[in-house]
């Protein structure tokens, strides 16, 4: 949920039209959630999740076992996943590109914890180019302060850094 906030934040420093929002029911704390975030260049009508997304981020790759994160993916579409390893095969036939980044290990090294969403958002910005990692850090600043704060900024600048591309 935090991703998806920031996500939207720097969207809208890049004076986008934005909409986050969760998905999760009566589970447990840590259960898996999903979280949408919708941006645009003209403002935006649906309210609804989103059945036909354009791009995945896959913080725990263990999800892909359980649960069919594809459903309805469109054709071309962008993966970024927690993966140690570069993608060299695709997971689904309709994904384009896909950006792999370790944000478990990065998140361990710096912030002395698994936690991976900074992570994800330099990679996202990466991958995916649709915003830029100066408004991923600006947005953090919306959300951490002090140590917390630097520390999730160097996830998502190594993370901007490290993560691997492959083109279907």
């Amino acid at each position: 949920m935090v991703a998806a906030r920031v996500l939207a934040t720097a969207f809208d420093k890049e004076d986008k039209f934005v909409m986050a929002f969760p998905k999760f029911g009566a589970e447990r704390r840590g259960a898996p959630v999903v979280a949408f975030t919708s941006f645009d260049d003209k403002p935006i009508r649906q309210k609804t999740q989103f059945y036909h997304p354009h791009c995945l981020i896959v913080i725990d790759p263990l999800l892909m076992r359980s649960v069919d994160v594809f459903q309805g993916i469109n054709s071309g579409a962008i993966l970024v996943i927690n993966a140690a390893e570069p993608v060299t095969e695709p997971y689904h036939q309709n994904l384009g590109v896909v950006g792999a980044v370790d944000a478990t290990r990065i998140g361990l090294q710096e912030i002395g914890r698994p936690i991976t969403n900074s992570s994800m958002l330099g990679a996202f910005a990466r991958t995916t180019e649709w915003v830029q990692l100066d408004s991923i850090l600006s947005g953090l600043g919306e959300y951490f302060t002090g140590t917390a704060l630097e520390k999730n900024i160097k996830c998502a600048q190594r993370a901007y850094e490290e993560t691997k591309i492959t083109q279907f």
